[in-house]
């Protein structure tokens, strides 16, 4: 069997004011494919796990591109089509191939393509009309008909934080080869909850429905159940929460399955995620004599959704009221960082931090500040997964640590922290550039977990946003959300013109 594998992820916040232009996949990830690293991260797993499984002798294997770009701006028409077309030459040159096994993000927009991944797809399916085409999608996916129409498999990570990533892509592969190899005949309903939300899987009222897709796969009700939430900080006319449902012939069981979880997504999600707090709020719950650190949560500036990362709004807030001991991080701020390395360990200066990215990160801070500790080839680690940050610094004002990273990149655990001598067990409070990530690490080390509503590129206001292609029939444009609805495959069978993608199997 013949197995080609490729990734192209990248998550558009169409409000953010850098575009994803191809300096981002040369910094998060960009190759050819063999010259791909060995390591294993929610990016790269599916094309991973396919090598390591090839190198058993499963399948042959073709490998193709590898591009991941961190979440940013509107991507470049010619900098999709570059990366796309690369993709579909690999494909294309490869020959006949049995399984087409992709991993990408499925919130990219491009200027003039607001679903990318359709197109892709699309275009993948005429090049490979007879293969089985297996995707791994994050979450915060627009999945569009096109997507359904053109892919055999779809499945997404269950949770939020994504900590099931290499699950999930071990999910696409044996089910594609499964579907290569006729043990299975996949069939999918896709279905529309007519909602926008977010869903912190952790939540009580988000949980139960995790743990029943689960038990649907486990007693092999379903092959597999996505729960698909969208992107809110996109703009695409595929936004909104989804539910993407497979089974094995079994297509009137897709549609009803489908349809029931739609409709327990839009009954959650008014509670699906933790109610944000103002830094006043925030600093109202801070115990008087805590045994562990508060975590603050700068969602507004978290670079995993296209936020510079160089916010200082809290970072002003804790110097202007004191609040300590205290520990910030990571920054984005690469100038700041290479400061400290001319200086080296042990030296005072004026430092000037934050601020560089936009006017969305507000002023930049001028403090002084004592080099405490250099690393540079600094990284974290996020489910088994390690991420590159660059070159990184600690900064101690007063009883206040910085850290500051040359890479932009969310927080996702603390062990960077640890490397560079904060004690975080004796911090009042820690404040991390993400959204919910940082959960998965932090949250054994925490008295508390708060999610912070604070300006920034993904400040939290949905209703406010100027959005050009959202279908705002759903929640919370309309209160109580409609219906769910059937999307895939429609009721009545679709009218092709030549090169569509055909119906799904």
């Amino acid at each position: 069997m013949k197995v080609f594998t490729a990734a192209l992820c990248s998550e558009t916040n169409c409000f953010a004011p850098q575009p994803s232009d191809m300096s981002l996949f040369e910094a998060r990830g960009l190759f050819n494919g063999p010259d791909r690293p060995a390591v294993m991260t929610e990016e790269f797993a599916l094309p991973e796990l396919a090598r390591r499984r090839a190198a058993r002798g499963e399948f042959e294997l073709v490998e193709g591109p590898c591009a991941a770009a961190e979440p940013g701006g509107m991507v470049p028409q010619a900098v999709y089509e570059t990366l796309r077309d690369r993709l579909l030459g690999r494909l294309e040159a490869a020959g006949p191939v049995d399984v087409v096994a992709l991993a990408l993000h499925g919130a990219m927009i491009a200027e003039d393509c607001d679903d990318c991944e359709g197109d892709l797809l699309r275009r993948v399916r005429a090049l490979a009309p007879t293969a089985i085409i297996g995707v791994v999608l994050d979450p915060h996916a627009h999945v569009s008909t096109d997507m359904a129409a053109a892919a055999d498999v779809i499945v997404a990570f269950k949770e939020y934080p994504h900590t099931d990533f290499e699950e999930s892509a071990n999910r696409v592969l044996d089910l594609s080869l499964a579907a290569a190899r006729g043990d299975i005949r996949p069939t999918a309903a896709l279905w529309d909850a007519s909602v926008l939300a977010v869903f912190h899987t952790r939540r009580p009222s988000v949980a139960p429905l995790v743990g029943r897709m689960r038990e649907l796969e486990a007693d092999g009700a379903v092959l597999s159940a996505s729960l698909i939430h969208s992107f809110p900080w996109g703009d695409s006319s595929s936004m909104g929460t989804r539910v993407y449902v497979l089974t094995d012939n079994a297509p009137d069981v897709a549609q009803s399955i489908a349809q029931a979880l739609a409709q327990q997504a839009a009954e959650i999600a008014p509670d699906g995620m933790a109610r944000p707090l103002d830094l006043d709020g925030a600093l109202s719950q801070l115990p008087e004599t805590p045994t562990k650190p508060t975590i603050w949560a700068e969602s507004a500036d978290n670079p995993g959704g296209g936020a510079g990362g160089d916010a200082t709004f809290v970072l002003r807030y804790i110097l202007e009221r004191s609040i300590g001991p205290a520990a910030l991080g990571y920054l984005f701020d690469p100038a700041a960082v290479e400061q400290a390395f001319a200086l080296g360990v042990g030296a005072t200066a004026s430092f000037t931090v934050g601020g560089r990215s936009s006017p969305l990160a507000g002023a930049p801070v001028a403090l002084e500040a004592e080099v405490m500790a250099l690393e540079p080839k600094a990284f974290q680690t996020f489910a088994g997964a390690t991420v590159s940050v660059g070159r990184a610094a600690r900064l101690r004002h007063g009883d206040l640590d910085i850290v500051l990273i040359s890479h932009r990149t969310q927080t996702l655990g603390p062990d960077l922290f640890d490397r560079l001598g904060v004690d975080l067990s004796q911090k009042r409070v820690v404040a991390v550039k993400s959204s919910r990530h940082y959960e998965a690490e932090f949250s054994g080390r925490a008295s508390a977990l708060i999610t912070l509503d604070s300006p920034g590129v993904l400040d939290l206001d949905i209703l406010g946003r100027p959005f050009r292609r959202l279908d705002r029939q759903r929640w919370p444009f309309i209160d109580p959300a409609p219906a769910p609805r059937r999307l895939w495959p429609p009721t009545s069978p679709p009218q092709h013109s030549p090169g569509d993608a055909p119906d799904a199997r």
